[in-house]
């Protein structure tokens, strides 16, 4: 990082004094954690006299600006609410500032002279090229220079092609505009090209380390007629512009009501203009407002380092204390599978060592004894593998002492570990009578045959295909091929359908592909009974041990089955409304069945039969326990989400009716038909709806959230679903006594109850229009929430992140409506939308500072890629702080 050694002059009129005394109180100067700044130095800034006047203009009639504060890179860092009080008043108080001073002419502002930590929040402000502030320009130099081979014609670059040859290829028409820009300053015609020196001109102004630079790009890119002067036309194109780039379709749309906005704020004299430096008032205010969440958060990760204990702080005494930390976090886990592995060596093993030495063993070695310990082990895993699928009595048994020590919320894992250890057996039980037993046996020397296994068999040598050609070869090979089949399609890359097969095989490949396949299991349990059952050696009936392995978890199994298909008929439920959402979600509210409880964090199956009469999905519930309904939020992923979806959209209608303030229900903004209010019109309406049943509630682990000091809830997504049930109970506490406490249909808590202290929501999605779906949640956490018992943080990837030049102008937008109404821009609520990713390291600093010896889980729900990274987070901050992070992620 270099530090800007040059000083900036101080016009010499009469308002000297009272600039310099403006700018000292509205910059605060950043102290990095590396670099270290002299106080005294950093409070006395260098001015010098200069003869000309503040604010001139240059050569090209531009007016050239005074040095801002720059914007930080890093968006990741996490503010406090936009409910907080300080940051809002500062805002106004800059705008109100910047319309005292837009009284026709620049105000005269004291230069500032450059610190390391000024320069380097320069830098970071208003970049047109990511790659560039990673201290390797050259290197980004000839990526560009190879693009401007590949796409130049006649040795020139066309504006079409500059987006993609500068790295600005997903923002095509932002990249234009700058491409325009450029092309003026530099008096070339957009419509011939540049040749490679002009581009690379071009490159050096985008990455040019004074932002002055850039600012002056940016101007002259909203200023499209040169005059020096943005009118409103000109601010409503730019943020049009940058609405596309980020694709924010519904900014793009009110973008007039933006830019008026923007013109009201900066131009109070109805000059119908703003000029630069307005626009570096704007810039370096949103700094300043920043820059104390990051003070802070370098504050709070130097506190975290401090707190690391004794233990912990040599190699070995770490080691002893990780590995520690891991048993104490996993000893449920570690228990449970430790038992299943040993129960399964015992079992093989004891079966190993009844065919040692035995006449079987004399023929074909120890091919015989490791086919039949496996077996034996087989039989108990095809036993127990339907356990963890019973998902009603698991629901029930998380209720009691047990899952202090059974951890049922890893009960989709344990079944896949069970089908691993399965599938491991069936092929060492397979190859070894396949590839050794039958061809030792039909091979053996007569005379040795009729001594040693003549008896058994009736004294009638077999061939290798009598050994095959008989009960217990056919259904051994058909259960293999069933098995095979059904285990490829419930891998992960064909049940999501990543796995793109050619036609005529693209059904294959899909949620309905693991479902059936699944059930063909079925017949593996019939087959897998008839294979133990009719032997080639034969035995009493009271010896053949595989049906006394299957009987009683088959029909446990079955049983369930059927309890549930009886009691579809109860489940039958009439539905509210259906709300389509951008994002091809789909909102399902239906009626509450008589009896239905459930806790916050919980799921249920739904079926639609007009779909498919087999097929059950599973959906976290997203109403709250004391609501008198029940509701999802479904994403169209699959075949039958996207069905499902399609049928409710037929029959969706527009809202007739504006919701009421304060009503959780607003959210159905986008409601269907209504429930009416006699008998005959209800059930025509019900008529029109796809009939849907439902079973459930089953057990999830976010219905643990209250055994927990602070909450720390993170949804990717759709996968925000889980929560929006807990935060609505949360509201409920919250909120004043006798609105939902009447009715309560749960029949639930009538004592209080233990809430966690403080609940923090991060929810991370790439679409504009997702934060329809909980808009009324949002809002009802900035209206009732008084004392931020809810922290909510929401975050836009599809934006680029703070300090990027083209989500610079949608920035500004967005500190001034929030500071002007209270409503943020990106989700139309009331809380904040920061952009790009949170940076989650920092997320963790800030949290185990803040809640220092609590206890905090932390429960996830979203793509995998994520778990890892924050699994490993939990683990780092629970060792080197004394707060104790314990992850938990869902599963269906």
């Amino acid at each position: 990082m270099k530090k800007d050694k040059g000083t900036r002059n101080l016009s010499g009129d009469a308002r000297e004094g009272d600039q310099k005394k403006w700018m000292l109180e509205s910059i605060e100067i950043d102290r990095m954690a590396d670099i270290p700044l002299n106080d005294d130095d950093s409070r006395k800034p260098a001015f010098t006299k200069n003869t000309s006047t503040s604010g001139s203009a240059s050569s090209h009639g531009k007016y050239i600006p005074s040095t801002p504060a720059g914007l930080p890179r890093n968006s990741s860092t996490s503010p406090a609410l936009p409910r907080d009080a300080s940051r809002v008043t500062s805002f106004r108080r800059l705008i109100s500032t910047a319309r005292k001073r837009s009284n026709g002419a620049p105000p005269k502002m004291a230069k500032v002279q450059r610190t390391a930590s000024s320069a380097a929040r320069g830098l970071q402000s208003l970049r047109f090229l990511d790659r560039t502030v990673t201290g390797k320009e050259m290197d980004a130099w000839k990526s560009t220079e190879k693009r401007f081979n590949q796409f130049a014609v006649d040795g020139k670059l066309r504006r079409d092609k500059f987006g993609v040859c500068v790295g600005m290829g997903d923002s095509k028409e932002f990249a234009e505009g700058v491409f325009d820009a450029l092309s003026r300053r530099k008096n070339i015609s957009p419509q011939d090209g540049v040749t490679k020196e002009q581009l690379y001109s071009f490159w050096q102004e985008m990455t040019n380390q004074d932002l002055d630079s850039r600012l002056q790009i940016f101007f002259d890119m909203c200023d499209k007629n040169g005059d020096g002067k943005l009118s409103e036309e000109e601010v409503k194109e730019i943020l049009v512009l940058s609405a596309s780039a980020n694709k924010l379709g519904k900014l793009k749309q009110q973008a007039a009501t933006y830019a008026a906005l923007i013109m009201e704020e900066l131009d109070p004299d109805h000059l119908g203009y703003i000029e630069i430096w307005q626009l570096e008032i704007l810039l370096r205010g949103m700094v300043a407002l920043d820059d104390g969440s990051k003070v802070t958060n370098k504050k709070s990760q130097s506190l975290a380092k401090a707190m690391i204990p004794k233990a912990y702080r040599t190699p070995i005494s770490k080691y002893k204390s990780i590995t520690a930390e891991f048993f104490s976090e996993n000893w449920r886990r570690i228990w449970v599978v430790l038992l299943f592995v040993i129960v399964n060596l015992i079992l093989f093993f004891w079966k190993y060592n009844q065919f040692y030495g035995s006449p079987m063993y004399q023929i074909t070695g120890y091919c015989v004894c490791v086919a039949k310990g496996s077996a034996e082990a087989l039989k108990l895993d095809m036993a127990l593998i339907l356990l963890p699928v019973c998902r009603r009595t698991l629901t029930k048994l998380r209720s009691t002492f047990l899952h202090k020590i059974i951890p049922f919320d890893d009960n989709i894992n344990f079944h896949k570990l069970i089908a691993l250890a399965i599938a491991i057996w069936s092929i060492l039980h397979t190859f070894m009578h396949l590839a050794c037993n039958y061809p030792e046996i039909s091979g053996c020397p007569r005379e040795k045959f009729m001594a040693l296994l003549g008896p058994s068999l009736d004294y009638k040598q077999p061939t290798y295909a009598d050994l095959v050609n008989n009960t217990v070869g056919i259904t051994g090979i058909f259960m293999m091929i069933i098995m095979t089949f059904s285990f490829t399609l419930a891998t992960h890359n064909f049940r999501r359908n990543i796995v793109k097969l050619p036609w005529p095989f693209t059904t294959l490949a899909g949620f309905n592909a693991f479902w059936y396949t699944h059930h063909l299991l079925i017949l593996v349990y019939v087959q897998l009974i008839m294979h133990g059952y009719y032997l080639i050696f034969k035995k009493p009936w009271y010896l053949k041990t595989t049906w006394m392995y299957l009987l009683i978890p088959m029909l446990f199994y079955a049983s369930e089955r059927i309890l549930t298909r009886l009691q579809e008929t109860k489940h039958i439920v009439d539905v509210i409304k259906a709300v389509i959402y951008a994002g091809n979600v789909l909102a399902l509210y239906v009626t509450k069945p008589q009896g239905f409880k459930y806790k916050s964090g919980m799921y249920l199956f739904v079926k639609c039969p007009d779909i498919s009469k087999f097929e059950w999905h599973p959906f976290s519930i997203t109403s709250a326990p004391k609501d008198d309904y029940l509701s999802v939020h479904i994403r169209a992923l699959g075949d039958w989400t996207t069905e499902l979806r399609d049928r409710f959209q037929k029959v969706c209608e527009p809202p007739t009716v504006a919701p009421k303030s304060g009503n959780l229900m607003r959210m159905e903004t986008r409601a269907t038909k209504k429930r009416a209010d006699t008998s005959n019109e209800y059930e025509q309406d019900q008529a029109i709806f796809p009939t849907i049943f439902i079973k459930g509630p089953y057990g999830a682990p976010a219905q643990d959230y209250k055994d927990y000091d602070i909450l720390f809830l993170i949804g990717l997504g759709i996968g925000a679903t889980p929560f929006i049930s807990i935060l609505k109970d949360l509201l409920s506490h919250i909120k004043p006594s006798g609105r939902g406490d009447k009715g309560d249909s749960c029949g639930s808590m009538t004592a209080p109850e233990k809430y966690p202290e403080r609940a923090y929501f991060y929810w991370v999605t790439r679409e504009q229009g997702s934060f329809e779906w909980f808009k009324g949640v949002m809002d009802d956490i900035a209206e009732y929430d008084k004392n931020k018992m809810i922290e909510m943080h929401n975050y836009l990837t599809s934006v680029y992140e703070e300090g990027d030049a083209r989500s610079a102008l949608i920035g500004m937008v967005q500190k001034i409506q929030q500071a002007k109404n209270g409503v943020d821009i990106v989700s139309e609520s009331r809380i904040t939308t920061h952009f790009a990713r949170p940076n989650w390291r920092k997320v963790f600093s800030q949290m185990a500072n803040t809640h220092q010896s609590s206890r905090i889980g932390v429960f996830y729900c979203g793509s995998a890629t994520l778990t890892k990274v924050l699994k490993k987070l939990c683990q780092e901050f629970s060792l080197e702080t004394s707060t104790r992070f314990q992850f938990h992620k869902e599963n269906f």
